[in-house]
This record gives C-alpha cells, sequence and structure tokens, in this order.
C-alpha cells in the first residue's frame, strides 16, 4: 500500500466510517467529522481520488474503491486495537484513548498492533 499523510488517512477513515453503511459518504459529514472547512475536505478528496482511494464527483455522494476500502478497513482496525489496548488493559478513560489513538494509529508498527491485540485476547481468557 502507498503511504499517506496523517492528513489522507484521517480522511479515508472518515468516509469509511460514515459510509458504513453502504451508502457514501457527504462532503460536508466529512468536514464536520474532522472539524475542517469543506473547501479543505474537497482538496483533500481530489488528492484521494488522484490516488485511486474514492470516487468523488461533484455534488455526489464519496465512495471508497476496492483498495480505499481496504487501506481505510486498516487503518479503522489499528485505531480500535490501540483504543481497545487502552480502555481495557490499561483503564484509560474512552475519549482520551480514542484521541490517543487516532495519532498513534498513524505511526505504530504492524508488529506493536499484533502484540497488543495477542496481549488484549490473553487477558481476557485469564
Amino acid at each position: 500500500m502507498e503511504k499517506l499523510t496523517f492528513t489522507m488517512e484521517n480522511y479515508l477513515e472518515a468516509i469509511y466510517e460514515l459510509s458504513s453503511d453502504g451508502a457514501g459518504a457527504r462532503i460536508s459529514d466529512i468536514a464536520e467529522r474532522l472539524g475542517v472547512t469543506k473547501a479543505s475536505a474537497n482538496s483533500a478528496m481530489s488528492t484521494l481520488s488522484e490516488k485511486g482511494l474514492i470516487t468523488n464527483e461533484k455534488y455526489k455522494e464519496i465512495f471508497l474503491t476496492s483498495s480505499g476500502q481496504e487501506f481505510a478497513k486498516f487503518i479503522s482496525k489499528k485505531h480500535q486495537v490501540i483504543q481497545q489496548f487502552f480502555t481495557e488493559i490499561l483503564e484509560v478513560d474512552m475519549v482520551i484513548a480514542d484521541k490517543d489513538a487516532c495519532a498513534i494509529e498513524h505511526v505504530i508498527s504492524n508488529q506493536s498492533i499484533q502484540a497488543m491485540q495477542e496481549f488484549i485476547i490473553k487477558n481476557r481468557k485469564a
């Protein structure tokens, strides 16, 4: 997978979460979710479209391509594992865990995610 900036990963993840019901994501919802202007969100959509990660027609909903879906699902999974580790294992407040997971998901290695996941599973059985 091509490396994206943290910002582009956040946009992909937002589209993934907003379109989980099968419908596309609206630019206004993406902008609101990420706390950015519609102009900034539109600019990001152009970049993601150029990379083949979304389909984006003017004034229409935004959909992830199959590669965009795969990438976004991967980012979302990392976020979930980190957040779960923080809340279940470290007993960090959910709001703080979510914010920290969002920052960490972009730089953490797959090996560390795997280790966290395994640790969570082992602790559930104990």
